[in-house]
């Protein structure tokens, strides 16, 4: 079952929580299933949120994503050599979203290890290192920014399918990472995972 709309319609912390343990499907152009249930993640508060990319209610091409309807995917370019993807949350004109940070991987996982292995041979590349890390992900399921604003409760090039998610009592929650330019919003304990999780980016309790 592909999660439906109102999965998505909630603020981002909740929305956060909530993701953790679904699965992340990605189908390559000749119908390969790449899947990967969701073990890391975090929130973006938006317009008052110092490390949000709407801080301010900054709006522009590259963020307009954020600013839609929830439920669709930003896919943003960074440092001039990776992608992130996030969850658009909430409702059209609050411009929050969700990190995914880390995947535990699925289904398709040769083609994930092959995908990554443009700067790391394969046969070095463990099942945990394909997705434990935001850049990582993206590779690995082949997401970039033709995928921005993509639908995600359609079900198409990528999408989320229901699964069990993860309690309250596995779950980690902690600052984010690589924020520390956002003052006070650095530490705030908006990092969520899933406590023994090998694929997880950073261990932190």
């Amino acid at each position: 079952m592909i999660l439906p709309r109102r999965f998505h319609q909630r603020d981002p912390v909740t929305l956060a929580k909530a993701l953790l343990g679904q699965t992340l499907v990605r189908v390559l152009d000749d119908g390969e299933r790449l899947a990967g249930r969701i073990v890391e993640v975090e929130a973006y508060l938006g317009v008052e949120d110092r490390a949000a990319h709407t801080c301010g209610g900054r709006r522009t091409v590259r963020n307009q994503s954020m600013w839609g309807q929830a439920g669709h995917a930003y896919v943003y370019f960074t440092y001039g050599m990776h992608h992130c993807m996030n969850i658009v949350a909430d409702r059209p004109g609050v411009p929050t979203a969700v990190l995914l940070r880390a995947l535990e991987p699925l289904e398709g996982i040769d083609t994930m290890r092959r995908l990554r292995s443009d700067k790391i041979a394969s046969h070095r590349l463990r099942d945990a290192d394909l997705c434990s890390g935001p850049a990582k992900l993206t590779q690995a399921m082949a997401i970039d920014r033709t995928l921005d604003g993509a639908d995600l409760t359609r079900r198409g090039a990528l999408f989320l399918e229901k699964a069990e998610g993860v309690e309250a009592s596995r779950m980690v929650v902690c600052p984010r990472i690589g924020v520390g330019y956002a003052g006070e919003w650095a530490t705030k304990p908006l990092r969520f995972y899933e406590r023994g999780n090998e694929n997880v980016s950073r261990k932190e309790s």
